[in-house]
């Protein structure tokens, strides 16, 4: 009884990071599906068009919008399952998916922290003018990405990685048990 309680117990460690990046990649897929169904509000500001029907390249664009969204919806749901089955002592099969589902996630923090801190740190260079953007960029989409969609990856990228480090099991610190003890009563001998 006392290793289930030991296993439940570790399985709230993450848990808050793990909700809150879901929460912030189901807003930004939100806004991807908004494009996605044909909304306009703030389409100026990623530096893409997803041109009027009826011209070409329309039903593309589009369908990469839901593409998007989609994405990131499945995104925003990885750590929350990582972090539920990290306490989950499985057997068989599901070793296997408890260990897909983790490595997933951890390669979704690395590529939404990688992305997020380049795309950022070379936006507010590009907004100091450490670096020159080309004549041709798109200065209003220039600053919103640095300002907003960029670090937006970035801050996702962080709660992913701090849910599955938090979440880690049978790691622990100097001084320290790792594993919370289960509030049972101890079993009489």
């Amino acid at each position: 009884m006392e290793a289930t309680g030991v296993a439940l117990a570790t399985t709230t460690r993450g848990r808050p990071a793990a909700l809150a990046a879901l929460g912030v990649g189901l807003a930004y897929a939100a806004i991807s599906m908004y494009w996605a169904l044909d909304g306009t509000w703030l389409l100026n500001t990623v530096g893409i068009s997803l041109s009027r029907p009826g011209q070409a390249g329309h039903a593309i664009a589009l369908a990469a919008a839901l593409g998007a969204a989609i994405l990131k919806a499945v995104a925003a749901v990885l750590p929350v399952l990582a972090v539920l089955r990290a306490g989950v002592r499985p057997d068989g099969q599901d070793r296997g998916l408890n260990r897909l589902i983790r490595v997933l996630a951890w390669i979704e923090a690395a590529i939404l922290l990688g992305y997020g801190l380049i795309y950022t740190a070379a936006g507010l260079l590009v907004q100091a003018g450490l670096i020159h953007a080309p004549a041709n960029a798109d200065h209003l989409a220039s600053r919103w990405h640095a300002y907003l969609w960029d670090p937006w990856f970035g801050v996702w990228g962080i709660l992913v990685f701090t849910a599955l480090y938090r979440s880690r099991l049978g790691r622990s610190r100097p001084g320290r048990s790792g594993l919370r003890r289960s509030r049972q009563a101890p079993v009489p001998r």
